[in-house]
């Protein structure tokens, strides 16, 4: 399959430093970055880092409370690189990001609700998707996972996925049914649905990354873009990333992002706030 160009491949993060510079690349660029790490590539900053619980920020005592040390130093390295994804998208400090979760868990940037972030791990890999275009979501999988078509094909197959699917050699259906399904977590996470949207009601052709409808017909207008991406030689990471045709500036850096004449009266509120007047 072809991938989508509006898509920026993901980047291969090995810490929190970096490099970043595509990240803020990709979002000029495209208005989207996603990038993947693995976890103990954050082992060293989680360890000796005495800022640590300034950035966990409120996290901090979910972390203290988990008492596995190595889920609690995984559960550290996947928040750390969505504030380091995000800090790299708005120029800004990590520290400054404020992380917080919308009912179901998923993640997203206080004060910033123009971005959206997507966070997906397995194994020993994170993957993190941002934009600030629309919807975006990330998954990723084991790229020797085995999936049966036999098994599992009334459950994540539409009719034309079936038809398309069928037709394949034993040995790439396997391959087939792995990134439609990562495909199709990707597409519902995006949606805020996660599995409560059944796989079988959109699908997505063997040669395109278009979505389309049960019957295999279209069933969007270009206002989605997908892709499917092996990384590390061993992980699959799907993107589903939304345009929903909003997107007046292509710079997100927060010193950029307001009009100097919204700052200068902001700043006039301040200094009448605290003017001696103001407590009268």
């Amino acid at each position: 399959m072809t991938d989508d160009a509006r898509l920026t491949p993901p980047v291969h993060i090995c810490g929190p430093r970096g490099p970043w510079q595509r990240v803020t690349q990709g979002m000029a660029l495209r208005g989207n970055a996603t990038v993947y790490t693995t976890w103990g590539e954050w082992l060293p900053a989680i360890v000796a880092d005495q800022g640590l619980r300034a950035l966990l920020g409120r996290d901090w005592q979910r972390y203290r409370r988990t008492p596995d040390p190595v889920i609690r130093q995984r559960f550290a390295a996947s928040r750390l690189a969505v504030k380091y994804t995000a800090a790299a998208a708005l120029g800004l400090d990590p520290g400054d990001i404020d992380l917080a979760y919308r009912i179901g868990g998923r993640p997203y940037l206080r004060g910033f609700d123009q971005v959206d972030v997507s966070l997906t791990h397995t194994d020993e890999l994170i993957a993190v998707g941002i934009s600030r275009l629309g919807r975006i979501g990330v998954d990723t999988e084991p790229a020797d996972r085995r999936m049966s078509f036999e098994l599992l094909q009334d459950h994540v197959c539409t009719f034309a996925e079936k038809e398309q699917l069928a037709a394949l050699p034993e040995a790439e259906q396997a391959a087939a049914m792995l990134r439609l399904w990562t495909l199709k977590e990707a597409y519902t996470k995006a949606l805020g649905q996660g599995l409560r949207l059944g796989f079988t009601e959109f699908g997505f052709g063997t040669g395109s990354p278009a979505l389309l409808a049960p019957d295999g017909s279209p069933a969007e207008r270009g206002e989605w873009a997908f892709g499917t991406y092996p990384v590390l030689g061993r992980y699959l990471v799907s993107i589903a990333c939304h345009d929903c045709g909003l997107d007046p500036s292509r710079d997100t850096r927060v010193a950029t992002m307001l009009d100097d004449g919204f700052l200068g009266a902001v700043a006039e509120l301040v200094a009448q706030d605290t003017s001696p007047l103001a407590d009268r």
